[in-house]
């Protein structure tokens, strides 16, 4: 199982010998509903995959998570997975080959990799999108994504799962208004699923963030204090911090 993290939420992963594109922001900036006043976002590097995608994934529709500049660029002839929110997005772009997951569906692709959704982030008064188990059917390894850090009660009975990606460090509105979950989330999925590995997601390495909104977002905790929290409560999980655009292979570790 190898992941590379290209900023921000997403993620190219290879298992079992496919490639999967996690939430792919690659090209152009993100701006949410046009008010670049208000959020903005551009990275200072794109990315271009060399080799062909087998399965576009996409936990969200908002446009961090299905960004349309991004969609448009890949073949349309991709499969995609979505939750019921992000097929509305592939559907209009014009994909031709969509499964939609609810909460509770799962579909098993190529016969080796089994994707299955769970409720995820709360993204409006009655919306909730999807968080996602991945298993390598060949080998019994589990990948867990959520990239708001709000983890469902449902996934006690997926443990132990072997690679967690979800934020690390939260991000509020003065300290006030949560907008991605970390540190004590983060914690308590630990203690439930029992990774070996943690990834930090919705990260920003090589993104400058412009706005209103920006200048209101507050930090909440670090990486650092949260490998503190995992020792004080026994446990072996290790953080991870890939470098976008750098290739991680867990494979040996997680054979062992």
């Amino acid at each position: 199982m190898k992941l590379t993290w290209l900023d921000n939420n997403s993620w190219l992963m290879e298992i079992s010998g496919k490639r999967i594109l996690l939430d792919p922001w690659l090209v152009g900036p993100l701006v949410f509903g046009n008010l670049d006043w208000l959020f903005k976002g551009v990275k200072s590097n794109s990315y271009e995959l060399n080799k062909p995608i087998d399965l576009i994934l996409l936990s969200q529709g908002l446009d961090d998570h299905a960004h349309i500049p991004s969609l448009k660029e890949l073949d349309h002839n991709i499969p995609v997975v979505a939750s019921p929110n992000a097929t509305k997005v592939v559907k209009e772009l014009g994909y031709t080959d969509i499964r939609t997951l609810d909460h509770g569906d799962s579909y098993t692709f190529d016969e080796t990799i089994e994707i299955k959704a769970f409720p995820g982030s709360l993204v409006g008064p009655q919306l909730v999108e999807n968080a996602y188990i991945i298993s390598d059917l060949k080998e019994g390894q589990k990948l867990y994504y959520e990239p708001h850090g709000n983890h469902s009660t449902e996934l006690q009975q997926e443990a132990p799962v072997d690679i967690i990606l979800t934020p690390v460090v939260g991000i509020s509105i003065l300290h006030l208004l949560p907008v991605l979950q970390g540190q004590q989330t983060t914690l308590k999925l630990c203690q439930t699923l029992k990774p070996k590995f943690v990834l930090p997601t919705a990260d920003a390495k090589e993104t400058e963030y412009q706005g209103l909104l920006v200048s209101l977002l507050r930090q909440e905790g670090t990486i650092e204090k949260f490998r503190q929290q995992l020792q004080k409560n026994d446990l072996a999980t290790q953080v991870m911090t890939p470098k976008p655009g750098e290739t991680i292979d867990l494979t040996p570790q997680l054979v062992n």
